[in-house]
């Protein structure tokens, strides 16, 4: 892409500068243990409910969301159908347990509830997932960024990172939070700005109405399916069963998002922000994949790029032998462009006269272009691995991530791609802070200060949580500079938590709801029920069997919850 316009390097920087300064002099009084990790107990709902969003809201879900909404339309949506739910059980069952005990993470109650092994085995296997996703957190947009921004990957990286830290350590979870309310700001009114864009954008004789029609004669609207299919990642029962289960374990048992609700001032403040959460989630993402949908009906009319990963597009170019077959297939891509033209605008004349015998026809039209233009595309997708097969590169081929960038870079007005650009950014350093935030309280809390160095002053203990989020910090970044790309970032992010929420939420429902089962049952199960989801995500990734990744969550919970049950009689245990 072109340098950017040196008034989107000011947008950018300012924004940026005035986040990370906001952050540091909001918490410049921070001097305790209980106010670096929770904030002096003080935040109100509204500050809780943001930040939680905002945590959740990593910039991978505005990179690859809309582009996820570009290829598959809003399918997307049901993946959240389970949050409200999650909320409430969470507000009514969990919060008022975690408030009771005045914890600082929620694996100190499973200490009280069982014993020291299972708190810090617990603690171990969020370390791990969450530890693995900061890096992907971090990795993710800047593999983008540094494409958009012509920087190297490794520098942009660094200064993400460096920047997240520098504030994350000076004021920890106060800090977070209190930055998260301007980012969520930032985010929302540059994706608002956007979506006016995207419609002002539009043929003059085209309106936002007409766009949807065409949109969903197309297949993109497509929110509910309630078939019952256990390969479909996204339908009705897979977000109602596992959507809901990986709700409940990330709300409910990742640090990174008890800590945001046991800052509460009150237990009733947290439990309005957990509501907020749930009520204002699904309505966001909702608007975040129209925007997609909106960006895939601007490239129904603007001829869009065969492959939106212009890095690729260059590689193959610059490649004698790549670069004829590529014009070969860009001819054939223009001659499908031009023909969809005429079908698009045919059906926006039918719809505009509800002739629906011209509407109809103009679907099948539409059909069997779109199977001809992802021909294409794939037909280029082969080019990219056939290349990288004969160079020995390694090759990215897919695109979707890149389609929400290519819109913004090469079709907003100069300021707003700046904007647009901090936008990503603030969202990317909201989610990796919240992260190196709650690795750095369960180290220092369930580790550092339980078992390795007890009875310190509480200076110790602050200066060791400031020590602990660099530590993480840099671990994060080195995993960052070494991680490759899955399919879709946002799917690969919650494949990663699928894999250890389902064992650590069942762990948690035993706690609560099982008071006759003791530690040795549990930790039997928690061990096998993580073997099992291991096993089954090995099986499905290697094609033995196929079942979608939601469902891990479940499983993993339910047989920790039964094992437990089963071997209690047989193994007794502690009683805690």
């Amino acid at each position: 892409m072109e340098t950017l316009n040196p008034i989107d390097w000011i947008v950018l920087i300012g924004t940026l500068t005035f986040i990370v300064g906001y952050g540091i002099w909001k918490t410049r009084k921070v001097d305790s243990t209980e106010s670096y990790l929770l904030g002096d107990r003080e935040l109100k709902w509204w500050t809780i409910g943001l930040s939680i969003m905002a945590t959740q809201a990593s910039a991978i879900t505005f990179l690859s969301t809309p582009g996820q909404a570009f290829d598959d339309g809003m399918r997307f949506a049901q993946f959240y159908f389970g949050l409200p739910i999650a909320m409430v059980i969470l507000a009514v069952f969990v919060l008022p347990i975690f408030y009771r005990l005045k914890v600082y993470t929620a694996y100190e109650y499973l200490e009280q509830r069982f014993d020291v092994r299972m708190r810090q085995f617990t603690g171990f296997l969020f370390l791990l997932g969450r530890g693995l996703a900061a890096g992907i957190t971090i990795y993710a947009p800047a593999i983008i960024l540094s494409m958009v921004l012509d920087w190297s990957l490794s520098w942009t990286i660094a200064l993400m990172g460096v920047l997240v830290i520098i504030y994350t350590m000076s004021g920890g979870t106060t800090a977070v939070s209190q930055t998260q309310k301007q980012q969520m700001i930032i985010i929302m009114g540059g994706l608002f700005a956007a979506f006016i864009i995207l419609i002002m954008k539009l043929p003059s004789t085209v309106s936002f109405g007409d766009a949807m029609g065409v949109a969903g004669k197309m297949g993109k609207l497509n929110i509910v399916d309630f078939e019952f299919d256990l390969k479909n990642k996204y339908n009705m029962w897979s977000a109602l069963f596992g959507g809901t289960f990986l709700f409940l374990s990330y709300f409910g048992t990742d640090q990174s998002q008890v800590s945001r609700y046991l800052s509460g001032k009150t237990l009733t403040e947290s439990r309005l922000g957990l509501l907020f959460n749930g009520i204002f989630k699904v309505p966001m993402q909702f608007f975040v994949l129209l925007v997609g949908i909106m960006v895939f009906m601007f490239y129904q009319f603007t001829k869009p790029p065969i492959h939106f990963n212009p890095t690729n597009l260059k590689t193959i170019q610059a490649d004698a032998s790549s670069n004829a077959k590529l014009q070969e297939l860009q001819l054939q891509f223009d001659d499908v462009f031009e023909k969809k033209q005429t079908a698009i605008n045919t059906m926006v004349a039918a719809l505009q006269s509800d002739n629906e015998a011209s509407i109809a026809q103009s679907q099948v039209n539409l059909k069997s272009l779109n199977k001809e233009d992802a021909a294409i595309r794939k037909n280029v997708d082969v080019l990219l691995q056939d290349y990288g097969k004969r160079t020995g590169t390694k090759m990215d081929i897919e695109d979707n991530d890149y389609v929400f960038m290519s819109f913004v870079t090469q079709h907003l007005p100069t300021g707003l791609i700046g904007l647009l650009l901090a936008v990503i950014f603030s969202a990317a350093m909201s989610s990796i802070a919240s992260e190196l935030n709650a690795l750095a309280s369960c180290t220092t809390i369930d580790f550092y200060k339980r078992s390795w160095n007890k009875n310190q002053s509480d200076k110790h203990y602050l200066n060791s949580a400031k020590m602990f989020t660099l530590m993480w910090g840099g671990i994060a970044l080195v995993f960052a500079s070494y991680a490759s790309l899955y399919e879709n970032l946002i799917e690969f992010v919650n494949i990663i938590g699928s894999l250890f929420y389902g064992t650590i939420l069942g762990i948690f429902v035993v706690g609560f709801f099982l008071p006759k089962v003791k530690s040795n049952a549990v930790f039997i199960g928690a061990i096998m029920g993580e073997l099992i989801v291991l096993l089954i995500f090995g099986l499905d990734h290697f094609e033995v069997i196929d079942l979608a990744y939601l469902w891990l969550n479940m499983i993993g919970c339910v047989v920790v919850v039964l094992i437990s049950s089963v071997l209690q009689p047989l193994v007794g245990g502690n009683k805690n």
